[in-house]
């Protein structure tokens, strides 16, 4: 019985394809191509089991014959990059030659050097006044030749290059792309791998969402992210690929540079990277442009009339590719075209040399051309360009194609010779032990300047300023100013109404970004989908279940929120687009992203990273904050430590708010201070869900509030038996409890501090003692925290719904008697009224330990003592909440 793979009438068989041919030829591929699609539609209708195969020949995509003619001068822009390559090579040479300690990288330019030039030289704008310019995310360790190139455009001082990673006196250059460390040169921080492409992703969905609102005319910006094949394999770089495809966005390029090697071997050696790539990306749905061989092998190819050189591409593994471009032409010849006859034969006249000469398609500055400028015309769908290249190339022995390459940081002499002789850089055999740097000629030099000015100016360059937004005062928020009386709320709808406010604000209202992962309904937010619309480029082609509903689920291609479904990387990656807005598109958004807040910097930490070297401006909220607030969860919700985290990024102000009052206080604050007087900050604050009463706010007490600490409740003649409990976020209830307690069972007064952050004191208190340090001379400074506290009567007792740490980092400032309570150990489900008695931060707890330490300071008996402890109900033999 005949399998679908035999031919049983091969003359038929043979007409088909002629059939194909032929329409090739009088009206082109996308003619065949739509003849055949109809042909396997009916074929399936017709119950045939069509295999699918998501890739296509180990082939270039763009046939020889649509291959664009080349703008520019190939000769001089040859001669142009291998000066980019010797001074890329320089850059880390010379730095290792005065220390090992400085690293750096030389491959990954080496075998990018034509895509970056043909880049430059030719698709990305600068931002102008007739253009918004390109965004482009470099690959990290390509960065040397970047830098090279801004060398020879006159941008950069033989003294920077000099200095390349030595920044501390401050006139050298960053190991990678970080905004912070240079500003005004680079656009997006890119090196720890995963992050760039899904920022970028992120980024092109942003400009779209910009436009489609109005903020912006996209016009042809395009987002460009190059990528190693070895950082495909982060899920990262491929886990948002469906959202580009889905959303359309034609804005969007992915160049993977297919070198097939990683840091310490081969990318896949027993496989195909570019095909796998190639499968992931079309089966998405991207529009996938494969780029493998130089022109060298166009004519092998037209020779190939058995196809046997295809099925030899398509059957030899990566690691043999790997291993063939480390040896010599001979190696090649007899282990790659001698496999079989028919290849061999089509190399027998060609010299060793010239089969070592055979280029991949990455280091052939017309097909590169070609490639991009078929990425740039693409529409409607996101193109992954996928170029091959050879990791190291022009290093010879000092590491092209080698697994050690990449660890390549020196090269002998007679390494530097063999690079030198290879690309003709004016080098003299005296001067080639120094790898000195090489500056162009004025030729050279114009050429560039022209290029560079037919596409809008220097690049890469970052914005640094935008226009300054209109923040409406904080009376503008009396509702929140004022308490709640018997009514009691979380702060978390507080934040909500404050955030209604803004969006109704005519000033700054559309410039709101609202970004909520799947949870709008449980922050109390549904309220948005009808008021502002969730954003959606396709608008709302159905109906919605709860259409006949006040608050149904409405989207529009002009809607306000972002909601990016269970998925929080996607989400924050949404928030660095809009946080850095401002930089990218010259009009300052102002992005809230609210999150369950176990979700936020445990689960996105290396991107608030990103975000802070970013220079990213806006809000993040932690809803349904702390330890025990999130009662019934467990472990894996809730969240004692996400301050802590907050505290490690140096750009990052964060607070825990206990009343609506400093909810709206920190918020206007916040806005001021990035939107007004432009900042590089961006904020953390933690909200609750927990209901309870708000009161008015006290007079005066704004600026405290924004210092981390003030007194909410005080005691105008306090006796001996007298504490002072403070507290944030919904704990400070508990300590407000635990002060009625005390009055009540043992006369002991109390008054209230409420520390909005931990955080802020303690950077106080940190540049204090390092002023102080510094300045022993000077009149020493006092930190706020210990200022505050000298005016507090009575032992301090802290709780808060975070680990100790959030609030023992002020330990040193505190004058006096200091008891810390706090959240350490894993999380559980269960009541808050139990949750708090195991963490120990309930008023009892509280009560207690202000009792012991009155003990302490003679201030109460052992009797009291001994029956507070068993009013209280203190277990001395409780087992400890952190190791349970």
């Amino acid at each position: 019985m005949a399998t679908p793979l035999d031919d049983i009438d091969p003359v038929e068989s043979r007409e088909w394809q002629d059939a194909v041919e032929d329409v090739i030829a009088r009206d082109g591929a996308d003619r065949a191509h739509y003849l055949l699609d109809k042909a396997v539609q009916q074929a399936r209708a017709a119950g045939a089991n069509l295999p699918f195969s998501a890739t296509t020949p180990y082939q270039n995509t763009i046939p020889v014959d649509q291959q664009e003619a080349f703008p520019g001068d190939l000769d001089m822009e040859w001669r142009i990059r291998t000066i980019n390559r010797w001074n890329a090579m320089a850059t880390v040479v010379r730095r290792n030659k005065v220390s090992s300690e400085y690293g750096g990288h030389i491959a990954s330019f080496a075998s990018s050097a034509v895509m970056y030039d043909i880049g430059l030289n030719h698709f990305w704008r600068s931002k102008s006044a007739i253009h918004g310019g390109d965004l482009v995310f470099f690959q990290g360790h390509v960065i040397p030749g970047i830098y090279a190139r801004s060398f020879m455009e006159g941008r950069l001082t033989e003294e920077q290059m000099e200095n390349f990673r030595s920044e501390v006196d401050g006139n050298g250059l960053s190991s990678y792309p970080h905004p912070w460390l240079m500003p005004d040169y680079w656009q997006f921080p890119t090196v720890s791998m995963g992050l760039g492409p899904l920022m970028a992703i992120y980024q092109a969905r942003f400009m779209k969402y910009m436009h489609n609102r109005g903020h912006i005319d996209m016009a042809d910006r395009k987002v460009w992210c190059f990528l190693g094949d070895g950082e495909m394999d982060e899920p990262e770089s491929r886990g948002a690929i469906d959202l580009a495809a889905r959303e359309g966005l034609d804005n969007l390029i992915f160049v993977v540079n297919c070198n097939l090697q990683r840091l310490d071997g081969p990318v896949r050696g027993n496989h195909k990277i570019v095909q796998e790539l190639e499968g992931d990306f079309r089966g998405a749905g991207w529009n996938v442009i494969k780029l493998l061989w130089g022109k060298g092998w166009d004519e092998l190819l037209e020779k190939d009339t058995s196809g046997k050189l295809r099925q030899l591409m398509d059957e030899t593994v990566d690691g043999d590719y790997q291993t063939f471009k480390s040896k010599d032409g001979a190696y090649i010849r007899e282990h790659f075209f001698g496999k079989y006859p028919e290849t061999a034969k089509l190399v027998e006249d060609w010299s060793d040399e010239q089969i070592f000469a055979l280029r991949r398609g990455g280091h052939d500055p017309q097909k590169v051309y070609t490639a991009f400028k078929r990425a740039t015309d693409t529409k409607g769908t996101p193109t992954c360009l996928l170029i091959k290249t050879v990791k190291g190339y022009g290093m010879g022995s000092a590491g092209e194609g080698q697994n050690t390459t990449h660890q390549q940081k020196k090269m002998a002499e007679d390494q530097l010779r063999a690079f030198r002789d290879r690309f003709e850089i004016p080098v003299s055999d005296e001067d080639l032990p120094k790898a000195p740097f090489v500056k162009l000629n004025n030729a050279q030099k114009a050429y560039l300047a022209d290029r560079r000015k037919a596409l809008g100016g220097e690049f890469p360059k970052r914005e640094t300023k935008s226009d300054k937004l209109e923040i409406p005062p904080l009376s503008k928020f009396d509702a929140q100013l004022k308490g709640t009386g018997e009514r009691e709320i979380s702060t978390t709808m507080a934040f909500v109404r404050i955030l209604t406010t803004l969006l109704r604000d005519k000033q700054i209202g559309k410039n709101v970004v609202p970004i909520v992962p799947d949870e709008s309904r449980t922050f109390g937010m549904e309220g948005l989908f009808r008021s502002v619309g969730i954003y959606n480029p396709l608008g709302q082609n159905y109906t919605p279940e709860d259409a006949d509903q006040m608050m149904y689920y409405k989207e529009s291609i002009n809607g306000q929120v972002l909601q990016e479904g269970i998925n929080e990387a996607g989400a924050m990656a949404d928030w660095i687009a809009a946080a850095t807005s401002y930089s990218n598109h010259g009009v300052p958004m102002i992005p809230f992203f609210i999150y369950y807040s176990m979700f936020g910097f445990q689960r996105i930490g290396d991107l608030a990273w990103a975000a802070g070297d970013s220079r990213a401006r806006g809000f993040m909220l932690g809803g349904t904050a702390g330890r025990t607030t999130l009662n019934g969860e467990g472990l894996q919700h809730e969240d004692g430590h996400s301050h802590i985290l907050a505290g490690t990024i140096p750009n990052c102000i964060s607070y825990d708010p206990t009343f609506q009052f400093e909810v709206a206080t920190i918020v206007q604050h916040g806005l001021k201070r990035m939107y007004e007087d432009q900042e590089d900050v961006f904020f953390y604050l933690t909200l609750m869900n927990e209901n309870y009463s708000h009161p008015d706010m006290p007079a005066g007490v704004e600026g405290d509030i924004i210092k981390g600490l003030y007194r909410f409740k005080e005691v105008k003649r306090p006796g001996k038996k007298h504490v002072t409990l403070m507290g944030s976020g919904t704990i400070l209830v508990q300590a407000m409890k635990a002060a009625e307690m005390l009055e009540e069972d043992f006369g002991v007064s109390s008054e209230i501090w409420s520390a909005p952050s931990f955080n802020e004191l303690a950077r106080d208190v940190q540049d204090v003692d390092r002023h102080n340090r510094l300045n022993p001379l000077a009149d020493p400074k006092v930190p706020f925290v210990t200022e505050q506290l000298s005016k507090a009567k009575g032992p301090i007792i802290v709780a808060t719904d975070y680990m100790k740490n959030y609030a023992e980092q002020i330990r040193s400032a505190v004058p006096g008697r200091y008891t810390v309570l706090g959240t350490d150990g894993f999380g559980r489900s269960d009541s808050r009224v139990n949750l708090r008695r195991f963490f120990e931060v309930d008023a009892n707890h509280i009560a207690a330990a202000a009792m012991v330490d009155l003990y302490r300071e003679g201030n109460v008996t052992k009797a009291q003592l001994e029956k507070a402890l068993k009013k209280y109900d203190i277990d001395g033999n409780k087992p400890n909440p952190r190791l349970v």
